[in-house]
């Protein structure tokens, strides 16, 4: 059973309060009487949100939230009190973002973006205004080029910090933006440049081919230019004849074919790939 997850447990016994759900392992959690549907019935699987309520007691709802664990979200904040900021997640219980993970102290009624995480320390399920602690800057599984999902979440001089992917540290130029981006929207966007430190620069717009397609691509893109638009190699074709006539490994070749493909640079057909004109 995953805390601050969505799981599908199975109705296992009912009592006064509601109706106690099973993971694969035995362990119970009690869906309250105010989730629990008629037509629910023992052994019935039943999708829900799992999370702690106000007395640390695992609690099961049928109710969508708007974040789940180790995920981003533009959330609007309820309360204030000694203890932080409570946004409100979508479920019953609102989520705590305390004092030491607000980077600016949070507002009733504004909305701001934040981390949801289990903090190690309290064992709280909590959220956390201090985005740059849960980005990642190496390992990268995108390209230049690759279109992505961004989550604006911050104006800085140079121009507006994004969350790529729900996972990496991005950037888009104020020199790069014509067109309106809020903070808190999500949108489609591309990678302009992957950066030494890790770091993403981003813009808005679909760029030319001949900005974004990398070393692979290009020898991929000269041989068809060479054969008048057209190679008998698709993703189907031999390892060796690959490496033969491209110098790339298959793994290689399957990713130039795709970027090209991906940015409408060539078609791919049965015997071979084409370039479009």
């Amino acid at each position: 059973m995953e805390i601050g997850k969505t799981n599908l447990l199975k109705a296992a016994r009912t009592t006064e309060n509601g109706c106690y759900l099973m993971d694969g392992d035995g362990n119970e959690v009690l869906l309250p009487n105010a989730y629990v549907a008629e037509s629910l019935n023992l052994g019935d699987e039943i999708s829900v949100f799992v999370y702690k309520d106000n007395d640390q007691r695992l609690t099961a709802t049928t109710l969508t939230p708007k974040v789940e664990l180790e995920q981003f979200a533009y959330l609007e904040v309820k309360d204030v009190n000694n203890a932080g900021a409570f946004v409100d997640m979508g479920i019953v219980k609102q989520l705590l973002v305390p004092y030491s993970e607000q980077p600016v102290k949070m507002e009733v009624g504004e909305s701001y973006v934040v981390f949801f995480l289990l903090d190690e320390e309290t064992d709280r399920l909590i959220g956390s205004g201090q985005i740059e602690d849960f980005l990642f800057t190496e390992d990268l599984d995108v390209e230049e080029g690759d279109e992505v999902k961004i989550l604006a979440y911050k104006r800085s001089d140079l121009g507006i910090n994004v969350i790529v992917n729900g996972q990496y540290q991005g950037l888009i130029f104020k020199s790069d933006i014509h067109k309106t981006l809020q903070i808190g929207n999500t949108v489609t966007a591309y990678i302009k440049k992957i950066r030494a430190d890790g770091k993403l620069d981003i813009v808005l717009e679909a760029m030319g081919y001949r900005n974004i397609i990398d070393s692979a691509s290009k020898r991929v893109l000269a041989e068809l230019q060479k054969n008048d638009g057209f190679i008998p190699y698709t993703d189907k074709s031999k390892p060796d004849d690959v490496r033969n006539v491209f110098n790339l490994s298959k793994k290689a070749f399957k990713k130039a074919l795709g970027n090209l493909y991906k940015n409408k640079i060539v078609t791919l057909e049965k015997d071979g790939t084409r370039l479009v004109k």
